[in-house]
């Protein structure tokens, strides 16, 4: 008997390949270092691209049962005017909308769906904390209780700070930050669609995420001054956010705790593999959160993996050759968001740091606001990427039945 395929971190990349490989018939085992998924201000943007995965694999019906809300428009303000960014009632598939919907809802519905397969495994409390090696080759993991898991394939799935990629000294290339965010939550008055988007002033700017009965913020601010922010106080930060957005009830602002920091990185790995290990997701391309991309990346990730792997898996190949493979099909589309991200924080977000009054709208929103077309382009690059992936992964895992 081989051993299981380990996937080592049970975020998005991980758990979609456990559901995948999983679904194959190869025996899968997803290590979670967590008790639950309980954990606020994590990627929540499910895309339309993810969305369209799910309908390949008919399970969309049962996603969209989770409590979420639909997105079917972007918008920014800047200099006192709203102009209109992406419209994705326009996409050329049936998922039409962002939903919005909380990552720990989205992961539950993953492990149980998974589940539905007797070859999958999902372990909670589980932290790799090192890989096992033999010959040159990684062969497991050990665990922080000392336990080692002997592996087929290690699949790095361990997020920005991978502990994996670390021990398997993959080259990783720093593509640089100017910002990063402070997130925080405010209640709402329920409005009848979805107000999402962000402002641009001269207090800052500031991201807003129409949760329903919330709103879900983002205050971007300059690299590293996160410490400086809070010296300033809690009154001066909540003065802040009430000139950049009169509207929004920052009263409810009385405690640090409140507020999270989220260190924006951009970088990725020049060689995502080693014999027996690969590094998917966040492990090998950390995102910015510009366009709430990362998420639905490193669930491409996970289908490519699985399109490549479990077939050749199945039938008893040495999955070492094709690791390379993996990385070519997800380099392009990794390089390419990454560089319209570099762009961005470049042209938009770094002068709007700097700058000591708002800033006029650049030509380019203007013309998106003016000309409803043009909003298209944004809402393929955002809402279906770059290289989209479909199901080509085999199906042959048994669904358990209910008795099970």
């Amino acid at each position: 008997m081989q051993p299981p395929i380990v996937i080592v971190g049970g975020g998005p990349a991980g758990m979609m390949a456990g559901l995948l490989f999983a679904r194959a018939g190869l025996k899968t085992v997803v290590l979670e270092k967590h008790a639950d998924f309980l954990r606020d201000f994590r990627g929540d943007t499910v895309h339309p691209s993810t969305l369209e995965l799910f309908r390949e694999l008919g399970l969309i019906d049962g996603l969209l049962a989770r409590p979420h809300d639909k997105v079917e428009q972007l918008t920014a303000r800047m200099a006192g005017h709203e102009y209109a960014v992406a419209d994705f009632r326009r996409l050329p598939v049936k998922s039409r909308f962002i939903a919005l919907m909380p990552q720990w809802e989205f992961l539950d519905f993953v492990a149980d769906s998974a589940r539905a397969f007797p070859a999958f495994a999902l372990r909670m409390n589980a932290e790799a904390v090192d890989l096992i090696s033999s010959g040159g080759r990684v062969t497991g993991v050990r665990l922080a209780n000392d336990e080692a898991i002997a592996a087929r394939l290690v699949i790095a799935a361990d997020g920005r700070r991978s502990v994996l990629r670390g021990a398997a000294r993959l080259p990783l290339e720093d593509l640089g930050a100017p910002m990063d965010v402070l997130w925080f939550r405010l209640s709402k008055a329920e409005t009848p669609q979805n107000a999402t988007g962000g402002i641009f002033s001269a207090s800052g700017m500031l991201v807003t995420i129409d949760r329903g009965d919330y709103w879900q913020c983002a205050l971007v601010i300059a690299k590293g001054s996160a410490e400086l922010v809070r010296e300033q106080g809690l009154t001066a930060f909540r003065d802040r956010i009430a000139r950049i957005s009169p509207a929004l009830t920052v009263a409810e602002l009385v405690d640090w705790e409140q507020i999270k920091l989220l260190s924006v990185a951009l970088d990725r790995l020049t060689r995502w593999h080693a014999p027996g290990l690969l590094a998917i997701g966040d492990a090998a391309h950390a995102m910015s959160p510009i366009g709430g991309v990362g998420i639905n990346l490193a669930i491409q990730d996970a289908v490519a993996t699985a399109n490549i792997l479990a077939g050749p898996m199945l039938a008893g190949t040495d999955p070492d050759p094709l690791l390379a493979k993996v990385q070519a099909r997800r380099m392009l589309p990794t390089r390419a968001i990454q560089g319209l991200q570099r762009a961005v924080q470049t042209r938009i977000l770094s002068p709007a740091l700097d700058a000591p009054e708002a800033i006029e709208a650049p030509l380019a929103l203007r013309m998106l606001d003016r000309f409803a077309p043009l909003r298209t382009l944004p809402a393929r690059l955002i809402g279906l990427g770059i290289r989209r992936e479909h199901i080509r992964s085999p199906a042959a895992g048994t669904v358990r039945s209910g008795r099970d």
